[in-house]
């Protein structure tokens, strides 16, 4: 997309999150081996991942873990899209609660949880802003 006019807006918050997502990782790593697994919630999890092939098939070439905007792109409207504004932050957030619940740790699905509504909040208020001053008439 940069290639095509595209610029990166809100970069600042970017490295938080890498972070967050790579301690969620190593800390599920950590602590969920040799815990048992919730077969319910692992399935759960797998249709979880469903959804966000479901959301990178729609957005094609157009998805990316950050926030670039191309001049008079119009927004995608179809696929999940037809349902939510932003539903890839949808899957983020099942799958940071959900996947430590798999392994039976709730603690850890409440405190990366709380950790990745503080990012969310601060991400999704930057690209809400960015794509409305981008907005087609």
């Amino acid at each position: 997309m940069l290639g095509i006019g595209g610029y990166e807006v809100a970069a600042g918050h970017y490295p938080l999150i890498v972070a967050l997502h790579a301690a969620w990782l190593i800390s599920l790593w950590l602590l969920a081996l040799d815990r048992p697994v919730s077969i319910p919630l692992a399935v759960l999890f797998g249709l979880v991942e469903c959804a966000r092939i479901w959301v990178i098939q729609t957005l094609g070439p157009r998805w990316t873990t950050r926030i670039i905007v191309v001049p008079n792109e119009r927004l995608v409207a179809r696929g999940p899209y037809r349902f939510l504004n932003h539903p890839n932050y949808a899957v983020v957030i099942a799958e940071i609660a959900l996947l430590p619940m798999v392994f039976g740790l709730w603690k850890m699905a409440l405190v990366f949880s709380i950790l990745n509504a503080v990012l969310l909040t601060i991400r999704i208020r930057e690209e809400n802003k960015a794509l409305a001053a981008n907005r087609r008439p």
